[in-house]
């Protein structure tokens, strides 16, 4: 039985093939999550995350390169990028504490990413996550 981290794991997917240009994503978005045996309230909440990050891209995108250091937006990994923006969209729209996004991200991006991408995930989303706070 899928978990709300297969969950997030399959939109990060959806967000990663996006990236890379599959701009008709949301068209397959049923039949990838079934291949991914995200079914019944994992789906429904897989769906929610991926419309709600792709509804809300442009905050998004803003936040994250708001506390990007020294780091162009467009030299991220694609995978960085789709992790980031989910857990931004978490953090910002959701109603998680935003200890628990921070630490899914980065165990997706363990699973995903390099070997630097879960501190460089972390640091980034803990700084959105001290300006929401303010």
């Amino acid at each position: 039985m899928a978990t709300r981290h297969h969950a997030r794991m399959a939109v990060v997917s959806l967000l990663y093939a996006y990236d890379l240009g599959n701009g008709n994503i949301a068209d397959h978005t049923d039949e990838i999550l079934e291949e991914k045996k995200i079914r019944n309230k994992q789906k429904d909440f897989a769906l929610g995350l991926f419309s709600g990050v792709m509804e809300n891209l442009e905050a998004c995108d803003k936040a994250i390169i708001e506390h990007l250091k020294e780091w162009d937006f467009e030299r991220l990994g694609s995978i960085e990028r789709a992790t980031l923006r989910l857990a931004t969209f978490e953090i910002l729209f959701g109603e998680l504490d935003s200890a628990v996004v921070i630490n899914e991200a980065v165990e997706i991006t363990k699973a995903f990413g390099t070997e630097q991408s879960p501190k460089f995930i972390n640091g980034v989303l803990d700084a959105i996550s001290k300006d929401k706070l303010e």
